[in-house]
Order: structure tokens, then C-alpha cells, then sequence
């Protein structure tokens, strides 16, 4: 019959094996956050350019596409995985839904921006919101890694 805390050791190597998508692998690169927000800011001028450039702004889109999917191949071979968000610890599914909530709140403020005062605004405020808030979701990540490292200790 097994005891208590074999059942409790168990249960805690089930759950270190399913969060090690979430815990082991490389940190960020430093130009990951700016680069995001040049992109970010790049498809906002390109978007706009939608409606009075098409010839210019068509091709700008499609490259910059292009590009997050190239990111998007090398990140997940980098990460060597894609884990399941569902299956995200507790802890790091607070700091996503954190994301989740600022990105909703920065691209608000980009497209009245854009709107209400100018695309070059909207491009602005993309620029310094996706840079600062992917800066601040990478260390609310990092706290949450470290969270569940130290509960499955």
C-alpha cells in the first residue's frame, strides 16, 4: 500500500514534468522586446497605408507578416517545444492572462491613437507599449518560473 508522501512525491513529478515546457527553456533574447515594438509599429503604419497607399502598403504587410512567422518557426525551434497554454501552472497562467488583459489595453490605445490623432501616433504609442509591456510580461514570467520552481521543490 503506498504511503502519503510517495503519493505526494509522485503527484509533485507529474506535476514537474508538465510544467517543464513552461520552466525550461532559454530566456528572451535583449532585442526581442524592441524588435516586437518596431514591428508592432511597423504593421500600424503599414495598415493605415492600406487606405491611401495600397501598391506600397499591400507588399509592406505581407513582408512583415512574413517575418512574425519566420519569429514565430524560430522561437518554437529555439524553446525545442510549443507547450499547451491550458496546461500552464497556476502561477505562470496568472502572468499570461496578465499579458493577455495589457496586450487588449495597448492595442486599444494604439487604434484610438491611430484613429483619433494620427497613424504616425497610433505607431508611436505601438512602438512603447508592445516594447514595455513584452519587458514587463518577460519579468512577470521569469517571477511566476520561479514561483513554481520553488513550489515543486
Amino acid at each position: 500500500m503506498e504511503s502519503f508522501s510517495s503519493v505526494g512525491a509522485a503527484r509533485r513529478a507529474v506535476e514537474r514534468a508538465a510544467a517543464t515546457p513552461f520552466l525550461d527553456h532559454p530566456p528572451a533574447p535583449a532585442w526581442y522586446c524592441p524588435a516586437a515594438g518596431a514591428w508592432s509599429a511597423a504593421l500600424v503604419l503599414a495598415l493605415a497605408g492600406l487606405a491611401g497607399r495600397p501598391a506600397l502598403a499591400v507588399p509592406a504587410v505581407l513582408v512583415l507578416v512574413a517575418l512574425e512567422f519566420a519569429f514565430l518557426g524560430w522561437f518554437r525551434r529555439r524553446w525545442g517545444t510549443w507547450p499547451r497554454l491550458r496546461a500552464a501552472p497556476p502561477e505562470i497562467a496568472r502572468a499570461m492572462r496578465g499579458y493577455a488583459v495589457g496586450a487588449v489595453a495597448v492595442i486599444g490605445a494604439v487604434v484610438a491613437a491611430a484613429v483619433l490623432v494620427h497613424p504616425a501616433a497610433g505607431a508611436g504609442v505601438a512602438l512603447v507599449g508592445v516594447t514595455t509591456g513584452l519587458w514587463v510580461y518577460e519579468r512577470a514570467y521569469a517571477r511566476a518560473a520561479d514561483a513554481v520552481r520553488r513550489r515543486l521543490s
